[in-house]
């Protein structure tokens, strides 16, 4: 599980290695939005786009669907999170105005309810000259992607601000169950009867989309070590499906929003490269979907936006859904 949680995975894949350069390769150049896109899946959130998703919000009535950030939220591997606030001196003025401030150390962009970017996740591959290089979304390499003090190219200030129609797919309430068994994967046929049973047609999801799972997770946010034992999730057969819809983004109620351990014991998080790696379709980690599923709300206007850390991978951030 350690693997899992690294701020930057690069992963061994076997490629064809015919014709493979920086400038060409499996998953490069990005085909819709060119050679040196940087912005991912957030470039299907247009104008047009956002004035449908506002058709959505109907009631006005706001859904958290993030969990609040904490000392005692869980972790994944060696990740952590400690706030402390700190006095900034004496009463000043006439007036003895006093004031605090707040110091964070730890991760940022990969605890709690957390944004994975375009720099996140990639793959070490072999070239048609037989060198081993790291490649992330694009075709960007290691190279021109890592710095000690922040990504170079593909930090989450590239991407734009994600609002959009969201969709909620409760697999646990289709299932019947308060939450997933460990390690079960989410199939596509799960996916599709749970829409269906939500009166959802999959026909009518357009690109820019953001298709959020639950599976009852949430509900051992409080016992981290539970939370984190080998959750449920979707595996490569539904990724695929996500691309085909081209949607803005994905995420659900556990910590990868993917089946862990993969069923393939030589595969470690796929999903986290098929949809961010190749596609550059983002995914949105350690929801809360509670409220959401107990109103049945499965249709809604959902913003997200990742704090603009210059050369950061990763961003938390406040996910809220209005119906």
């Amino acid at each position: 599980m350690k693997t899992l949680f690294t701020s930057l995975l690069l992963i061994i894949m076997s490629f064809p290695t015919v014709s493979q350069t920086r400038e060409k390769g499996p998953w490069w150049p990005n085909a819709t939005w060119g050679a040196r896109d940087e912005a991912g899946a957030s470039n299907w959130i247009t104008p047009e786009k956002i004035m449908q998703a506002l058709t959505y919000a109907k009631e006005g009535k706001v859904y958290e669907l993030g969990h609040p950030y904490e000392r005692a939220m869980p972790y994944g591997g060696t990740r952590s999170y400690k706030l402390s606030v700190v006095d900034t001196g004496p009463a000043a003025g006439k007036n003895k105005q006093l004031g605090n401030e707040e110091v964070i150390s730890g991760e940022l962009g990969q605890v709690g309810t957390q944004f994975d970017g375009p720099g996140h996740i990639g793959a070490l591959i072999k070239y048609g000259d037989g060198t081993m290089k790291g490649v992330y979304y694009n075709g960007f390499t290691q190279e021109e992607v890592v710095h000690p003090d922040g990504l170079l190219h593909l930090g989450v200030q590239n991407v734009k601000p994600i609002v959009s129609r969201g969709i909620l797919v409760d697999i646990a309430s289709y299932k019947g169950v308060d939450r997933l068994s460990n390690s079960y994967e989410v199939t596509l046929a799960d996916t599709r009867g749970a829409l269906a049973r939500q009166g959802v047609a999959e026909s009518s999801i357009t690109p820019g989309d953001v298709i959020i799972f639950r599976y009852g997770w949430s509900q051992l946010w409080k016992s981290p070590e539970e939370f984190n034992r080998n959750p449920p999730g979707i595996g490569l057969e539904v990724a695929h499906w996500l691309v085909a819809r081209q949607i803005a983004m994905t995420g659900a109620d556990t910590a990868p929003t993917e089946v862990v351990p993969n069923p393939d014991a030589d595969l470690v998080v796929p999903v986290h490269q098929e949809l961010i790696m190749k596609n550059g379709i983002f995914n949105l980690e350690n929801m809360d979907l509670e409220s959401l599923a107990a109103d049945k709300v499965y249709e809604f206007l959902f913003i997200f936006t990742p704090i603009r850390f210059v050369g950061s991978s990763g961003s938390p951030g406040r996910p809220i859904a209005i119906r």
